[in-house]
């Protein structure tokens, strides 16, 4: 009797990507997190958000302008349509909040990966660490208040009460937009920007740096005391993120912030008719914006401590190989 040896296996098919790393991963390492990285997907990614908002700014732009005309409203010195204080600061944060599915897109393609990996380690939105963040922020927020309304101001002029009907009304647009624009650029800068740095880089700084200084000059050139007290703010919010494995830390502060600064120019006759942001702050409102940032943060990290919120994704599994065929033996 002999033994005939087992017939040969096929060959292995050559892989065409690279199988995810088994380890978990830091939230601006997440492009890698999936084995389907290629050094052109962040970039070509960029560039397509890019051009997409550009182009959905446009057809926004023109949206307005048919609605303002149909509704006989004045023509601004630009060329846009008036369509009020309140109606105008709406378009600009529905403008800003377009981002936000852009962003989700560029996550599905180029970037091939699940949209919720833009959100947080956890592949979501983590609903009650999202509201410990915000209660996080209750107390900075207050002290940016009261220390706001003790600043002197260059300009002398205190504004007219607007009136309780015309403030609710503003208030409750705000309340439903603000969120939305606040938001999207959180997931523009800490979200996509960051992780399209951390694709190339290891280090969490080389991750957050870029991202902030293009967060600060995003919002115009103002003061040199307001660029950095913007600056600041993206570094915070950017670490932060990393540290707390999403992005919730850095919406919470975003959207106090902002519902803050809308609602005090909502409370004023022509408030919202301002055209300065925070990059026009002087020095004495920018360095109380620093320490309202540097004691969110300080609270948050503590916060961090006591519940443990998810930092690193979970490890991926890597595939089995198949087990090697073996013929059974054959006798001649």
């Amino acid at each position: 009797m002999t033994n005939v040896p087992p017939y040969p296996t096929a060959p292995t098919a050559f892989p065409t990507a690279p199988p995810p790393d088994p380890a978990g991963h830091p939230y601006h390492r997440l492009d890698r997190a999936t084995g389907r990285h290629s050094w052109w997907r962040p970039v070509v990614g960029t560039v397509l958000l890019s051009l997409a908002y550009v182009v959905l700014l446009l057809l926004l732009l023109a949206i307005t302008w048919g609605l303002g005309t149909a509704l006989g409203a004045p023509e601004l010195p630009d060329g846009g349509v008036d369509l009020g204080p309140l109606g105008n600061t709406a378009m600009d944060l529905v403008s800003i909040a377009t981002a936000l599915p852009l962003v989700l897109l560029a996550t599905l393609w180029p970037a091939r990966r699940p949209v919720g990996t833009v959100t947080s380690v956890t592949g979501r939105l983590r609903i009650g660490w999202l509201g410990r963040c915000l209660l996080a922020g209750l107390l900075p927020i207050l002290l940016l208040t009261v220390t706001s309304f003790l600043l002197p101001d260059d300009s002398g002029d205190t504004g007219a009460w607007v009136g309780w009907g015309s403030f609710l009304t503003a208030l409750a647009v705000l309340a439903v937009l603000v969120p939305l624009q606040a938001a999207a650029e959180e997931y523009v800068f800490r979200g996509w920007l960051l992780q399209a740095a951390g694709a190339f880089v290891r280090s969490p700084w080389f991750a957050v740096i870029p991202q902030a200084v293009l967060f600060a000059a995003a919002h115009g050139w103002g003061t040199q005391w307001g660029f950095l007290g913007l600056l600041v703010n993206g570094l915070v919010a950017g670490l932060l993120t990393i540290r707390t494995g999403g992005l919730e830390a850095a919406i919470a502060l975003h959207v106090l912030n902002n519902l803050l600064a809308f609602g005090a120019s909502a409370a004023v006759v022509d408030g919202l008719s301002s055209d300065e942001t925070a990059a026009d702050a002087p020095w004495s409102l920018a360095l109380t914006a620093i320490v309202t940032d540097l004691l969110y943060a300080a609270i948050v990290l503590w916060f961090a401590r006591r519940h443990r919120p998810q930092r690193l994704s979970a490890p991926s599994t890597p595939p089995t190989p198949p087990a090697p065929y073996a013929h059974p033996a054959r006798t001649a």
